[in-house]
């Protein structure tokens, strides 16, 4: 989806058309950009930068706070349409997913018509554009979704992967950021063809042990299958604060606050979990996580807030100030999964 939640303010606010609108949190409060529309892009303003510096960016950004019910709500129609084409699709986030369409409920026999089919449904039903990437895997796919935005369409047909492959930086590569990228730049390995032949050892001081995946997305190879009931691996909450937090019972307080919410959630989808995990940044944005793993697993709300409280013991929150705190759980089971015994072992 484009500009997803203040694509949302936009079609129900028309005040907002035409105007760059930021939604995120409060400026004077630290509060963060969660998305921007196209209009305040131009400006340099885009997602997860303080919402503070958004405004000097951009002195006329209207804010918008989030209403997290709506874009829901829009989300469960942009899915129940994907689902009603396909049953093999793969959620990434509320507004994105990857569809496998060899199959169709249409019967389209190309992707780029069931492509222009789902977007006009998604506007017909929503009052919202969506960009689509249509190509033989998942990373390219990824990519060309995001060429053309905003309502744009772009296909990749295998007998153009190699010309479209060499017109990329090496930050397309998936996984590599604007500090992975630096490392690469500084050794020479500026476009996405350059992993191809770069020294395996220079590669490797990069990249560490993602070495081989990069060079075959520099190939243009990902065989990952679309997998529509990706397991679940974690969940969680964190806070950045208004004013750091000094007090270490405060800071306990909110702690074991975010360790019972996580409880609650994991009752509600009737999980255990085996991994309690906190993180903690310090006023100079320095940040550290600390976990504590045990069997059996669990969902009781009085242990995992007292593992995750018990871990602040490994941190410095008593001595240092705190900007964030955040508490997940993690190594999550269903127990009521059939139970799958371990093949015995052979006599020898």
């Amino acid at each position: 989806m484009d500009a997803f939640y203040a694509s949302v303010e936009q079609r129900d606010n028309p005040e907002l058309r035409g105007k760059p609108v930021a939604v995120g949190g409060d400026p004077h409060k630290r509060g963060v950009v969660a998305a921007a529309s196209y209009e305040a892009r131009v400006f340099g303003v885009r997602s997860a930068i303080p919402m503070a510096r958004a405004v000097r960016l951009c002195p006329h950004l209207v804010i918008v706070r989030p209403d997290f019910h709506k874009y829901q709500a829009a989300s469960k129609t942009v899915f129940e349409i994907f689902r009603s084409v396909t049953s093999l699709v793969e959620p990434l986030s509320l507004d994105e997913a990857y569809l496998d369409v060899t199959e169709n409920a249409w019967g389209e026999t190309l992707g780029r018509a069931v492509a222009l089919r789902l977007k006009a449904a998604i506007r017909e039903a929503t009052g919202l554009t969506a960009s689509a990437g249509v190509a033989p895997n998942k990373f390219l796919a990824k990519i060309a979704s995001a060429w053309r935005k905003p309502d744009g369409l772009t296909v990749i047909a295998p007998e153009r992967v190699e010309l479209f492959l060499q017109k990329l930086p090496v930050d397309a590569l998936w996984g590599v950021g604007p500090v992975t990228a630096a490392r690469l730049r500084e050794r020479g390995i500026d476009r996405l063809v350059d992993v191809r032949t770069a020294d395996e050892q220079v590669l490797r001081d990069a990249v560490g042990s993602w070495t081989e995946w990069l060079r075959q997305l520099a190939h243009g190879i990902d065989d990952r299958e679309v997998e529509p009931n990706r397991e679940t691996k974690s969940s969680g909450s964190e806070n950045t604060y208004a004013q750091d937090l000094t007090d270490i019972n405060e800071i306990r307080q909110e702690i074991d606050a975010m360790a019972r919410d996580a409880a609650d959630w994991l009752a509600k989808t009737e999980l255990l979990c085996r991994t309690v995990t906190i993180k903690v940044r310090y006023s100079d944005f320095t940040t550290i996580t600390r976990s504590h793993s045990k069997t059996p697993a669990t969902r009781d709300g009085e242990d995992i807030a007292q593992r995750a409280v018990k871990l602040l013991e490994r941190t410095d929150a008593a001595a240092r100030s705190v900007r964030l705190l955040g508490v997940s759980v993690h190594n999550l089971e269903d127990p009521s999964a059939p139970f799958e015994p371990e093949e015995p072992m052979l006599p020898f």
